[in-house]
């Protein structure tokens, strides 16, 4: 029988997937614990460490040269920092050293930047606690202390000293956020699912959310409704304007007490030197009509929306700015008039351009000259760059914030289901409080209360239509004489 050869048939072999591991990245140096703070002439410092940035690349940055992200994006180091970062390795993609400052990063990339870090001190004021569940916790928080880590803090920040007086493995989870300035009512998640189930409420327009906030000059005595859209005019520096084209806003205001300025029986205020500006000084001050706005009021504040620095905005459109806000009631950015009234001027660069130089070589303060609770020494200190370096890695340091730095003249006094199921509230802030020698409100009260005017969130009660910002209006119900002032 004859044998027949078979030639063996080769099977197509199928190429393996070839992995591809991510990119290497840089890892922080060190996670100190116990956190380095240590507390000084009333604030909470932070021993300066090393620490590691990692991010990839967004996409407004694909296609952009290293060195101009980091010129453009970032505040916090000077130019010649950032070139000398790059240079020498504090800077690198994807785990290794770029070849230029003129590197393009693409999508994909993981930039790292290692440096040693210098956190701002915060208030040593300890964070309240207004209620606690097995859910959650509603603290009070201080003014000036950031929520979250960003920017240049990060252990000085809610989250992490929270996280410092309670153990290393406790996770707090905010559910609404306030700005770094304000102080007031926060909800802090014990666990994800109260943390998720709160913040859907808050997002959800559910939560009635009410404000107070001591502004320059006689605030009125009829209710005011504020409906001037909001718009963001520079992420980078936080400052947003009143603007016809903005988001739309809204927001009920009530005054809950004025305080005149002290005065002697020549005209000058008590505790001050006498009046010895010149006839010319005279005159100039006279065009600046917020200086005509003596004395300060207590205003009860409701925003029916929840936009960026929705009533710090409205505040200065009205031309009651808060009195030692440090963006919308400074004369050096904004001009004599500090902008009230003002949506349609197109100085937005103009703006900007001053603003960015606050910190700097300028003091960043607000330009509240009536203000009898700041001190003379407390308005020309104020946190700039002093001129002297870091020995470690030469970055130029800031001197301490003066108190009136720390924070803003706005409380978020209270937050409310909008059901009725629950409310948390605090009592006045001790800026709200009387003067010494003068009468005044040291509670709150039904017959200033912003949210009698409201049946639900974001449905004004006014008994007129109201624009509501996109074209159309709502039934207002009235409860007293009214201001509208419209967008």
């Amino acid at each position: 029988m004859a044998l027949a050869v078979v030639e063996p048939v080769e099977t197509p072999q199928e190429e393996a997937d070839i992995f591809m591991p991510p990119p290497e990245i840089v890892t922080t140096p060190c996670d100190p614990w116990p956190r380095p703070y240590y507390l000084e002439d009333g604030l909470r410092k932070v021993h300066p460490y090393h620490y590691t940035y990692n991010t990839y690349c967004k996409q407004r940055w694909r296609g952009r040269e290293i060195l101009d992200i980091f010129a453009t994006e970032f505040r916090d180091r000077p130019l010649d920092y950032y070139k000398d970062a790059i240079e020498c390795g504090k800077v690198v993609i994807n785990g290794k050293k770029v070849p230029s400052v003129q590197h393009k990063v693409v999508n994909g990339d993981i930039i790292s930047h290692t440096l040693h870090r210098h956190e701002p001190p915060v208030t040593a004021q300890s964070i309240g606690i207004v209620h606690e569940d097995n859910d959650m916790i509603v603290i009070n928080k201080p003014a000036g202390v950031p929520v979250h880590p960003a920017g240049r803090y990060n252990y000085n920040s809610i989250v992490e000293i929270m996280r410092a007086e309670r153990g290393y493995e406790w996770n707090p989870l905010p559910c609404n956020r306030l700005d770094r300035l304000t102080s007031g009512v926060m909800f802090i998640g014990k666990h994800a699912k109260a943390a998720a189930k709160l913040t859907d409420q808050i997002m959800g327009r559910t939560v009635k959310k009410e404000y107070i906030a001591r502004v320059i000059g006689e605030f009125p005595a009829e209710d005011v409704v504020c409906d001037q859209p909001v718009m963001q005019i520079s992420p980078k520096l936080g400052l947003n304007r009143a603007r016809a084209s903005g988001k739309d806003a809204r927001t009920i205001f009530k005054r809950l007490a004025y305080y005149p300025p002290n005065k002697h029986t020549n005209g000058a205020r008590a505790g001050e030197p006498e009046d010895t500006r010149t006839d010319r000084e005279k005159e100039r001050d006279s065009h600046m009509s917020w200086k005509s706005k003596e004395g300060y009021s207590i205003v009860r504040c409701l925003p029916l929306t929840g936009r960026t620095h929705q009533l710090r905005v409205h505040l200065q459109f009205l031309g009651h700015p808060i009195s030692n806000d440090p963006i919308y009631c400074n004369q050096r950015v904004f001009g004599p008039t500090l902008a009230a009234g003002d949506a349609l001027s197109d100085n937005d660069s103009e703006i900007i351009s001053k603003l960015s130089r606050m910190g700097k070589s300028e003091t960043a303060e607000a330009m509240a000259y009536h203000d009898e609770m700041i001190e003379e020494y407390n308005k020309r200190k104020a946190e700039k760059m002093t001129g002297e370096r870091c020995a470690v890695c030469a970055t130029p340091l800031y001197s301490d914030p003066g108190p009136h730095e720390l924070g803003i003249y706005l409380h978020a006094r209270r937050y409310a289901c909008q059901d009725g199921r629950w409310g948390y509230e605090t009592g006045l802030p001790r800026w709200a409080m009387p003067p010494v020698g003068k009468d005044g409100p040291t509670e709150t009260t039904g017959e200033t209360d912003p949210m009698a005017l409201v049946e639900g969130v974001g449905m004004l009660g006014l008994g007129k239509e109201v624009g509501n910002g996109d074209g159309g209006s709502e039934e207002i119900k009235q409860s007293g004489p009214l201001l509208v002032m419209p967008g």
